[in-house]
């Protein structure tokens, strides 16, 4: 093991020393800049979705604009640019009113009453007695004998 770790220590210290060649990453081909375009749009009669998109990228330079109509009925559309000088920069418009929702108080009011129980939950019974154990033996009083202790009779000397 020491032989091992000996081996990559010397490897490290030539490596760092500059006396094996130093290698060079080289692609094959060289990278084209990015470029791309795409767009979809999506129009759902039954749920209401209407949105559509659209980008296109040449290079750092990215252009696109979005529109979607919103919840209330106005159309939003959003037209974008970002690149590396300007940073991202969107301009907002909005297309349409609002439209005007009529509000009417319920015609009947719902009245709600406690559930009913439908059957009874009483807790169990007990089917057996316990009880405390009873003390059948019965104890008399030490005998009246004495004893004596004392400690050995040890002296010292210095």
């Amino acid at each position: 093991m020491i032989a091992k770790f000996a081996i990559v220590l010397s490897l490290a210290a030539v490596a760092y020393a500059g006396l094996l060649p130093a290698t060079k990453l080289v692609y094959a081909e060289p990278e084209a800049p990015a470029r791309y375009d795409f767009s979809y749009s999506v129009h759902d009669s039954q749920s209401g979705d209407v949105k559509e998109q659209q980008e296109s990228r040449n290079g750092d330079a990215v252009r696109g604009s979005y529109s979607l109509v919103q919840p209330d009925g106005v159309r939003r559309i959003v037209e974008y640019s970002a690149d590396d000088h300007q940073g991202f920069n969107a301009i907002v418009r909005y297309e349409g009113a609002p439209a005007k929702i009529a509000y009417s108080a319920p015609v009947a009011k719902v009245a709600y009453a406690a559930p009913i129980a439908k059957f009874a939950y009483s807790a169990p019974v007990a089917k057996f007695a316990y009880a405390a154990p009873v003390a059948k033996a019965a104890y008399a009083t030490a005998p009246a004998s004495h004893f004596a202790y004392s400690s050995p009779a040890i002296s010292y000397r210095h």
